[in-house]
């Protein structure tokens, strides 16, 4: 074997070592800057190998990237000012980083970014709120889960390894929302955007935590008012949804409550899905 081999199937070994476990989060963390202390101290807790954030809420010049240099963390983003914002933070250097669908429609919202990591296009996406069931936002909201399928059927195919990690601002089931009744019919849980949603996972796409999690009150995110976190109060409407070749890896997937409790938290907590 020559030397040049012998590179070759050292730095084989350590692709397939990395490929070998993986573990991912996504955190709505409603400003990176306002809320960096948590993130840092999140990735010393946590200690995942990927991470999707949405509303960042930064510029990309202000985006605190050094920050994370100096922990060994790589990042990628892409925001605006005062609103949205996403960003994917990783161990190694993220790959063939896109941002935006780039399906030549009129879009100044930073709501979307791709990279590949680990041999894994992990994508962080932050879906619009969709404001109210009826409203041009709301309308807006279905046009843009209609846009991330053609992005799916354009860019991909169901065999790729894929995970796409956000804040899609829907609650798929009655389990996933505190009072189904009074939600049902409202935004975030109409079943105009379910029906959206479904069509985005019919590319071949699963949900990473039912994989392993059946139960109810998963949820991700409470409203600040009212006392919602502590009364129970909550939505999961922050998903890792994962093409089948990463859902066959799915070892564990839980929602880091914690992270919404102390001083000045973020509305939503982490999803973390482990991969082995």
């Amino acid at each position: 074997m020559t030397p040049r081999d012998a590179k070759k199937l050292a730095t084989t070994k350590l692709a397939t070592m990395k490929l070998a476990t993986m573990k991912l989060a996504t955190w709505n963390v409603n400003s990176v800057r306002a809320r960096l202390q948590r993130v840092v101290a999140f990735l010393t807790k946590a200690r995942p190998d990927v991470v999707c954030l949405q509303e960042t809420k930064v510029v990309d010049a202000d985006f605190p990237a050094g920050a994370f240099q100096e922990l060994g963390w790589h990042a990628a983003y892409h925001g605006q000012k005062t609103y949205n914002g996403v960003a994917i933070l990783s161990r190694e250097p993220p790959q063939d980083v896109e941002r935006g669908m780039d399906d030549k429609e009129v879009d100044h919202e930073a709501r979307f970014l791709a990279a590949t990591v680990g041999g894994v296009r992990v994508v962080s996406l932050y879906v619009p709120n969709g404001q109210a069931v009826g409203s041009e936002k709301f309308a807006w909201k279905l046009r843009w889960l209609e846009r991330l399928r053609a992005w799916l059927d354009r860019r991909h195919r169901p065999g790729d390894a894929l995970a796409l990690g956000g804040d899609f601002n829907i609650a798929p089931e009655d389990r996933d929302v505190w009072d189904p009744e009074k939600w049902r019919g409202q935004v975030l849980f109409s079943d105009e955007e379910k029906a959206a949603l479904s069509r985005v996972r019919d590319f071949g796409l699963v949900d990473a935590l039912r994989l392993r999690n059946q139960e109810p009150g998963l949820f991700t995110w409470w409203d600040y008012r009212m006392g919602a976190f502590h009364r129970g109060w909550g939505l999961r409407i922050d998903h890792f949804l994962v093409s089948n070749p990463v859902a066959a890896r799915v070892s564990s997937a839980f929602v880091d409550r914690d992270e919404r409790k102390g001083s000045e938290p973020s509305d939503h907590a982490p999803l973390i899905v482990e991969l082995a």
